[in-house]
């Protein structure tokens, strides 16, 4: 069984570590790296794995996951460098990094594959989209949409559309607090407690939610059925419409993606 090791135990590190361990992974068979010692004693309390650092995670690990935050990996790649060759399985879980990145910056034949996450992944509902880099093999995407599979769901797709990936699912969480944070905010001002509101909406959303997972039916008969003639819901989107509601979304994720482009280059 390989050895993993997590390089930044931030929040989506330590769901890997926690969806790892709960598909059956050893503690022994995993490390992460954490540069704040009183965050890194408290996983090893909560999930009895050890912390290492960077150079020790690379020599003992046959998995390295980096989950470091874009900006902070020039050193991370400079300390690896050195130490890894082709038995070395590199998987990126940064936003925006590029596959050719870390073959530029590591030793020649280091498999790399790039993956986009999401938020859910701490509660083992994540959706991560896969790309192989120029010298990952079918065994190593194989091997690492099993490790992802312990938290969420896993899709391959062409290295060429994860920044719309990024933009869509790696971002989309937040795109629907926000508009849970809208709709609560409109029964306080319809009179409803906070509490009421809170509950009312995030019922509703996990229930649209698993109707969408579910029935399989698309999103525009979902709605439709909840759509009377002359009704409440059909005013309710013609207010939407009007204020341009579907034209802001699809320009926000189309700015998420120029910003995953961007964070791109910045390491060219």
């Amino acid at each position: 069984m390989s050895v993993i090791a997590v390089l930044g135990a931030g929040k989506i590190g330590e769901a890997l570590l926690s969806g790892l361990l709960h598909g059956g992974r050893r503690a022994d068979d995993l490390l992460f790296t954490e540069r704040h010692p009183e965050r890194a004693e408290e996983l090893t309390q909560r999930y009895g794995v050890r912390s290492a650092e960077v150079a020790e995670a690379a020599r003992r690990a046959d998995v390295l996951v980096v989950a470091v935050k874009p900006q902070d990996i020039d050193p991370v790649l400079a300390e690896l460098a050195p130490l890894l060759g082709p038995q070395s399985l590199v998987v990126s879980l940064c936003a925006g990094l590029p596959t050719a990145l870390y073959e530029r910056r590591l030793a020649d034949g280091v498999p790399v594959v790039r993956v986009m996450p999401n938020t859910p992944m701490v509660v083992g509902a994540a959706m991560s989209a896969i790309s192989a880099g120029r010298y990952a093999t079918a065994e190593h995407m194989a091997l690492v949409e099993e490790l992802l599979t312990c938290v969420g769901k896993v899709v391959e797709v062409p290295e060429a559309q994860q920044d719309a990936v990024t933009a869509l699912s790696g971002s989309g969480p937040a795109y629907f607090f926000f508009l849970v944070e809208a709709m609560i905010d409109a029964g306080i001002l319809l009179g409803l407690p906070r509490a009421v509101a809170s509950q009312l909406i995030i019922q509703s959303a996990v229930g649209a939610s698993k109707m969408l997972a579910e029935t399989g039916e698309h999103p525009v008969t979902l709605r439709e059925a909840v759509t009377s003639p002359a009704g409440t819901t059909i005013n309710a989107i013609r207010e939407l419409e009007n204020h341009g509601v579907r034209a802001a979304m699809l320009g926000a994720i189309e700015a998420a993606r120029d910003r995953s482009v961007e964070l791109g280059k910045a390491h060219d």
